[in-house]
């Protein structure tokens, strides 16, 4: 079976002066392709075996080509927006004919030249179309791990799930809104940490401001401090610069701002002279 919007090796079981045509074997010859003649091997004769990949010309017939196209069925890729039609988008794949995005697949406002992050389906008269909704195409085999940083577009916003993100335009990921900080847009490409790789394989991200990540990392650090102390500093954020500095390695700003994460986490309790890990 010849199958659209993939690259395969089909056999030479036909010649004419504008092409040659392919199908699955010499043998079986119910359902042909063409290969234009500018494309086909110079050298070629019937029963050779060629590698196409199949789509339909601008009359919506069946035709194959050599190229190699920026998208296939079952992949995601970014594609430059070519143009805009009172219909929808047309995006540039490679191909002398542009994919055709609908506007009902798209997400959020687009136009020419914006990249957006597709994948391919066929719609009900069997065209290939793009589509924004990736994520059922996207894979949920990526090599990362808790703890590492990843680059993502954003392609999806749920007002109850989060930001769905295609890392490396291949793998799903979702940043939960608790994992939100500063203004994350549709479309937009971030950059974020894993949290969890869940059990289906599906990444779980969490993207952090710098400031933030340093109040995290101070608060963990005088957490330490305080076990050193047998969980009681002797003094409180009220203290003088350079005792701070001296029994923590912190700035008086610093240490401040460390105490109000504690304090707000329940993991610290403060009186008139010192900080008692609770």
């Amino acid at each position: 079976m010849i199958k659209l919007g993939e690259k395969q090796t089909l056999t030479v079981v036909k010649k004419v002066e504008f092409g040659v045509y392919l199908s699955e074997s010499v043998d079986t010859q119910e359902e042909k392709v063409l290969l234009p003649i500018k494309q086909v091997p110079d050298g070629t004769e019937v029963g050779d075996e060629i590698e196409v990949f199949v789509y339909r010309d601008s009359q919506d017939r069946l035709i194959s080509t050599t190229k190699e196209p920026l998208l296939q069925m079952g992949r995601v890729a970014q594609l430059t927006v070519a143009q805009m039609s009172k219909y929808g988008a047309f995006l540039d794949w490679g191909l002398e004919k542009d994919l055709f995005l609908p506007f009902k697949e798209q997400r959020g406002r687009i136009d020419v030249g914006d990249e957006v992050l597709v994948t391919l389906y066929t719609d009900k008269s069997n065209r290939l179309c793009a589509t924004m909704n990736v994520y059922p195409a996207l894979g949920t085999d990526s090599p990362y791990q808790k703890g590492d940083t990843v680059v993502g577009r954003v392609y999806e916003m749920s007002d109850n799930f989060g930001a769905f993100v295609a890392v490396d335009s291949q793998y799903s990921g979702l940043i939960p809104k608790k994992e939100q900080y500063g203004e994350i847009v549709l479309g937009a490409d971030v950059e974020a940490y894993v949290t969890e790789v869940r059990p289906d394989g599906k990444l779980n991200l969490a993207v952090r401001s710098r400031g933030l990540e340093q109040i995290e990392k101070d608060a963990e650090k005088l957490l330490s401090v305080l076990d050193s102390f047998e969980g009681a500093l002797p003094f409180n954020d009220k203290a003088d610069p350079e005792v701070i500095r001296h029994e923590t390695g912190m700035s008086k700003n610093q240490f401040k701002r460390a105490v109000g994460n504690l304090l707000k986490a329940g993991k610290i309790q403060i009186t008139e002279r010192s900080i008692r890990r609770v």
